[in-house]
Parts: C-alpha cells; sequence; structure tokens
C-alpha cells in the first residue's frame, strides 16, 4: 500500500504537486512528506571576493523564503485536508538536488514530482530524473499544468513488454485497484499477424486481480511513439498513465530514452513512471 508518500515540492509552481500529493496521501489514508531545497549561490575562483557578502547572504534568504513560502502552502493543503505530513528542506548547490532527492526518496513508496516547465527552467528540474533513476521506487509525474486532486476513473497502461513496463504494473497497483476502467495500450511500428494478439497474456493476468481492462492495440504510422500515446488518452478521456520510465545514466548526468523524454516534455496528466 501506499502509506508513506515524498513530495518534491517545486518552488516556482508549488499548487499542481501540493495538491495532487496530499489527495493522494487523503486517498490511501498516508503520510506525505513535502520536500523543497534550498539552493546554496555557486562562487567561482575566480568570483571569489569580487561579490560582496551581503549579496551572498540575500541570495540565501531569498532560497530559504521560497521553500517556506512553498512549506506554507503545502501545510495549509494538509491540514485542510485532515492527513498526516510533515516537511524537510535540503541544502544543495544547483545540479545536485537531484542525486540528493533521488537517495532521499528511496525510504518512501513512491515519490510525486512536478514536470518542468520549459518555459521556467529552473534548479528543480533534475528532481524528476533523480527521483526516476536514483531512487529505486515509482515516481509520479505531475503536469505544471495540472490542477485538482488524485482522479483514477480512466487508467491507461502502457506496455511493450519490458521489464520497466512490468515494474510500472506491478507500482502501480494500488491505484489500478481503485480504477473503474484500465485502458492497456500498445503502440507498434507494424502490423501483427493475424494469430498474433500481443497484450493478451497481460489483459489476463489484469483480469485475474479482477481489474476492469481492455486490450488496444495502436499503430503509429509516421507519428512518435509518445505523440500516439498522448493522442489516445487525450480521445480516451483517460485520468492517468502508467509506463516504465527508459534511460541510463552517463557521467552523472541522465540520458533519456525517446519515449520517456517526449512523454515528459509532452505530458498533460499525471504518470506513474518506475525504471
Amino acid at each position: 500500500m501506499l502509506k508513506d508518500i515524498a513530495a518534491f515540492i517545486p518552488l516556482g509552481n508549488p499548487k499542481s504537486v501540493v495538491d495532487y500529493a496530499v489527495s493522494m496521501a487523503e486517498t490511501f489514508n498516508g503520510h506525505v512528506e513535502g520536500m523543497a531545497f534550498v539552493y546554496q549561490p555557486v562562487i567561482t575562483s575566480m568570483a571569489y571576493g569580487a561579490i560582496p557578502a551581503d549579496v551572498i547572504a540575500w541570495q540565501r534568504q531569498e532560497g530559504e523564503r521560497q521553500a517556506n513560502a512553498a512549506f506554507d502552502e503545502f501545510t495549509r493543503a494538509a491540514k485542510s485536508a485532515g492527513v498526516s505530513f510533515g516537511t524537510q528542506s535540503f541544502q544543495a548547490v544547483p545540479g545536485t538536488a537531484g542525486d540528493i532527492f533521488g537517495e532521499v526518496a528511496r525510504r518512501y513508496d513512491l515519490t510525486i514530482v512536478g514536470q518542468p516547465d520549459p518555459e521556467k527552467p529552473n534548479f528543480d528540474d533534475v528532481a524528476v530524473e533523480g527521483a526516476l533513476f536514483g531512487s529505486g521506487r515509482p515516481t509520479i509525474v505531475v503536469p505544471y499544468i495540472h490542477r485538482g486532486p488524485l482522479k483514477l476513473d480512466r487508467i491507461a497502461v502502457c506496455w511493450d513488454g519490458s521489464r520497466a513496463a512490468a515494474r510500472a504494473i506491478g507500482d502501480a497497483m494500488p491505484l489500478l485497484k481503485k480504477a473503474k476502467a484500465i485502458d492497456i495500450v500498445m503502440v507498434t511500428k507494424e502490423r501483427a499477424k493475424s494469430d498474433d494478439v500481443p497484450g493478451a497474456d497481460l489483459a489476463t493476468h489484469l483480469a485475474r486481480h479482477n481489474l476492469p481492462v481492455e486490450l488496444h492495440r495502436l499503430s503509429a504510422g509516421n507519428m512518435d511513439v509518445f505523440y500516439t500515446i498522448l493522442s489516445y488518452v487525450a480521445d480516451a478521456g483517460s485520468d492517468f498513465i502508467v509506463m516504465g520510465g527508459y534511460g541510463h545514466s552517463r557521467l552523472r548526468e541522465f540520458v533519456l530514452g525517446g519515449v520517456t523524454r517526449g512523454i515528459l516534455k509532452s505530458l498533460t496528466l499525471p504518470a506513474l513512471m518506475s525504471h
């Protein structure tokens, strides 16, 4: 069960993550821990001594002010919902928050983070990759445009037979059990053989858990796979996506797989990803 939830609260746009994380804790009668980073100024050796001490102090104070403002919004929402909650702040220099958060998130059942806003890049953007690839726990990414609480009436499960997809489905089982409809979505670039029904075994598996499943096999044609998925969930009226997260680390930088990168960039629904 999802009893212990970590929520990375983005300083620039806390509301989408705050509302979603609090409603998740309310739905599963769990605890939610709000987390934020206070970023320390980065001063190069060449600039050291050239920047006035009061400017550096102001930057630190501004970081603390933003974190406290995010915590205030989180605290109000959690108290209003009557859920168990706590807050933690961490000191970090830009670029290190992802690694730190990934390690912290290992001690929770689930992590909730915000989708980076391409129009407003900031230091918090590394939280998604840190949670997905560094925590070993399922990660829910909430779109920066999302408003409202957790809704699980119709869930789209992206299935390609991979290890990551299987892991995501297992991690999402407490959420799947609350759905009224589950669409297993398979996207291919070619036609299947007439006697081949990919995904039927997964549909059978989920049906044995008494889950309301339907199998949908889509042809991407010349369209990118992630666009095919997002187009389908929009037409189907889905509330939530479950999928594997693909990528690897190279020189401490995360290299995302094409579908994962495309989904994260264009995400319009909350999505659970597992790696």
